[in-house]
């Protein structure tokens, strides 16, 4: 197995640290590329009021989550593990003893490939891994990048490889943490550190988060779910908008709603139920078994407690996972878009669209059918809300309202 690893504080995790990683899955031809944040690095002293190792590890794990390669790449929390000083050669030795047989790669940037010779024991580095660096293409880096190169391979024996970057993103993290503290350099991040960090406070970043603009809510929203769940929920917040402008709801409350709609998704089951004990939401036989149920309500609960949404907006997410009678029209949107938002692909999908636009009623008895159907084809039991919402839309339809 060919694996990369890759160091550093990541404090925070940016954009050029993943386009790196990228171009070094490609040009290496790594089968994986680790992370790996170090708990106390050896060469530098992390700057007063920093995140903590443990949020660093958080925040690189949400930026590589991102990259959407979920086999190849992984965050390694070996070194917060370890006490002291966080040696590279320590942590190589540690990976050797686990597969002996493995072909390491050590990725780093420029001024750590400039002054690798410094670093304790560097003949043990260069013994156990290949050293991979970044350059700019054609910038006046890549000369001084081959020439380091070419001594570290005469002086210790190493393996290099300096790997030209068509676009890189030219930030440091240091220079990354003083934009922040300044209310800028967000366009350098992933949109999920960035929500981690202000939800977190980190870097001189305080916002108050029941007032958060649309970019800052998203943000927040996407550091709570993994990465492969953000293009549905940006295609809910699509379909919520369009349905709104069109039936004459208000399109920002319909935003809103659809942004943290999924907040909770990844929650663990205990998570899930000690969160609605704190809210007082009494549950059913059923909630208390399908935790697929239940992230509907503790979203709801988040987004009112922390992000002060209203309470129609919590009243949409409360309900639109199993709908319910008597729905409002911001809870049919929301129960409808999340239902057939571009991104679902599946029988009947393009039937409810057109239904969607023409009579939301109608679309929104045909999802409940659809779900009732499915549930039934797959052996498990179906909510009374759904049912009731069934009925009461049939009810509406045949001119008896309930």
């Amino acid at each position: 197995m060919k694996l990369g690893i890759y160091g550093g504080t990541f404090n925070p995790p940016h954009l050029g640290h993943l386009a790196a990683a990228r171009f070094a899955l490609e040009a290496l031809e790594l089968d994986e590329l680790r992370f790996v944040p170090a708990a106390a690095p050896p060469h530098k002293v992390l700057p007063s009021g920093t995140a903590t190792a443990q949020q660093r590890l958080e925040m690189t794990d949400l930026a590589a989550d991102g990259l959407l390669l979920p086999q190849k790449v992984h965050v390694s929390g070996m070194e917060l593990g370890r006490s002291g000083k966080s040696y590279t050669a320590d942590t190589l030795e540690q990976l050797k003893a686990v597969d002996a047989s493995a072909e390491l790669w050590l990725l780093m940037g420029t001024d750590m490939f400039l002054t690798l010779q410094n670093w304790h024991e560097p003949e043990v580095i260069t013994r156990l891994a290949g050293i991979c660096t970044f350059a700019r293409t054609h910038s006046d880096s890549v000369e001084a990048l081959n020439i380091q190169a070419d001594y570290l391979q005469k002086a210790l024996g190493a393996r290099t490889r300096v790997i030209e970057l068509p676009h890189i993103v030219d930030v440091s993290s240091t220079r990354l943490r003083e934009l922040l503290a300044r209310g800028e350099g967000q366009e350098y991040l992933p949109p999920a550190v960035y929500g981690y960090i202000i939800r977190h406070g980190l870097y001189g970043v305080h916002l108050d988060l029941k007032h958060l603009p649309d970019r800052e809510l998203r943000a927040c929203s996407y550091s709570m779910i993994r990465a492969k769940r953000i293009a549905h929920v940006q295609g809910t917040e699509e379909e919520a908008v369009r349905l709104a402008r069109r039936w004459g709801a208000d399109q920002e409350k319909a935003r809103r709603a659809a942004i943290l709609h999924d907040c909770t998704k990844y929650w663990e089951k205990d998570e899930q139920l000690a969160m609605c004990r704190a809210h007082g939401i009494p549950l059913d036989d059923l909630e208390q078994q399908a935790v697929k149920l239940l992230h509907a309500k503790t979203g709801a609960c988040v987004a009112r407690a922390v992000y002060g949404v209203s309470d129609d907006v919590y009243e949409a997410i409360f309900w639109h996972t199993t709908g319910k009678a008597n729905m409002s029209l911001l809870e049919k949107i929301l129960y409808i878009a999340d239902y057939m938002e571009p991104n679902r692909d599946f029988p009947g999908v393009e039937r409810l669209r057109e239904l969607a636009y023409r009579d939301l009623d109608q679309a929104v008895l045909a999802g409940n059918e659809m779900s009732i159907q499915e549930m039934k084809e797959r052996g498990l039991p179906v909510h009374p809300n759904t049912v009731q919402s069934r009925d009461w839309l049939r009810s509406k339809r045949n001119g008896k309202e309930p």
